[in-house]
């Protein structure tokens, strides 16, 4: 499980902008599910998006006009017989707010009116609906996600992932057809916003250690790697010669078991062990002075067996550890913080 309010802390650090002043009181507040969390920062970031201006792209438009604008269409006023009523049919292009951002912005909205979100925020989101009355409708299950930001669009960026999380990790569909929302976001979205927030933590709260989530080199002997999967870290923290790889795990059960004998992830140990013993090769071969480790780290669940262990594997020490999200986040941070001290505190001593 996870409290609500810590998924709210695992966003800000994601997202810079929700450390800002207008979102402090957020931080605070208890909400009873992630609906109503998201509900509130869609709020505040729609607020100070207003403020600021709708964002607007040039929109292809065609239509039948009394006076002429951009492009005369002669061949579509003949057919629609524009002319006998004295327009003419024009193609051209319009700066306007109907932008695939506000439409799934405004959506979202309209989708959360229809939930058990408070009557308060109910009221917040109808006065907001009211500056999209000339952005149109979409179906939000035919709306691709995966959008090009710029720093035109920036400011959209934290607010379509929220109705991303919305519509993909809360919307469920019942058997009859009708639709509600789910208490807490689906696995595959807890999943991504895990591994963001373990990045982003480490960034932040460690500016001494070399932080990322670097692709890893196979190490061949004949250098073709082109039917090979990629190998994409989640985290790489490093400092001097130690280095730890992170594989960071949320899943509903954190143990795989069978004939009532728990034991871990087979193929999460394989690729682990397949991250840290690449990544040594790599070192070696360029001659740096290296100590890698790997650790695979689950979010805690309700199980009564957890995760935990440290494993010496061919020279190098593989580590399974679980991170508890039910608790104060303070203790968060703590849990965090001794990964760090664990492995580091000799290096950072010395640098």
């Amino acid at each position: 499980m996870i409290r609500v309010q810590n998924i709210y802390h695992m966003l800000a650090y994601a997202f810079q902008v929700l450390r800002e002043q207008g979102y402090r009181d957020i931080a605070t507040e208890e909400f009873p599910n992630t609906a109503e969390l998201c509900t509130a920062i869609l709020i505040r970031g729609t607020n100070s998006q207003v403020k600021r201006g709708l964002g607007r792209e040039y929109i292809d438009r065609t239509s039948a006009l009394s006076t002429l604008r951009g492009k005369f269409e002669i061949t579509d006023s003949v057919k629609t017989r524009s002319v006998l009523r004295r327009q003419m049919v024009c193609s051209y292009d319009e700066f306007s707010i109907d932008t695939p951002m506000n439409r799934i912005l405004k959506a979202t909205m309209m989708l959360l009116l229809r939930s058990s979100v408070s009557k308060e925020r109910k009221r917040e989101l109808k006065r907001l609906l009211t500056y999209f009355g000339d952005v149109s409708d979409v179906d939000l299950a035919t709306v691709n996600w995966q959008m090009r930001f710029n720093r035109n669009n920036q400011t959209y960026r934290m607010l379509i992932t929220v109705c991303w999380l919305v519509v993909k990790g809360l919307l469920q569909t019942q058997e009859d057809g009708t639709t509600s929302f789910r208490d807490f976001l689906d696995d595959q979205r807890m999943s991504r916003l895990y591994e963001k927030f373990i990045l982003e933590y480490f960034k932040r709260e460690h500016p001494e250690l070399d932080v990322g989530a670097p692709h890893i080199s196979w190490a061949l002997d004949d250098g073709f790697d082109d039917m090979l999967p990629v190998m994409k870290s989640d985290v790489v923290l490093s400092l001097g010669e130690t280095m730890l790889i992170i594989d960071a795990k949320y899943y509903s059960h954190a143990m795989q078991q069978q004939y009532n004998t728990h034991s871990i992830h087979s193929h999460n140990l394989y690729q682990i062990f397949t991250y840290v013993k690449n990544k040594e090769a790599e070192l070696v071969h360029a001659g740096v002075p290296h100590e890698v480790s790997g650790m695979v780290l689950y979010a805690r669940t309700d199980e009564e067996v957890q995760p935990d262990g440290v494993f010496g594997m061919s020279g190098n020490q593989i580590s399974v550890k679980t991170l508890d999200l039910n608790l104060p986040f303070v203790d968060i941070k703590k849990q965090l913080d001794e990964i760090v001290d664990s492995l580091f505190i000799k290096e950072s001593a010395f640098a």
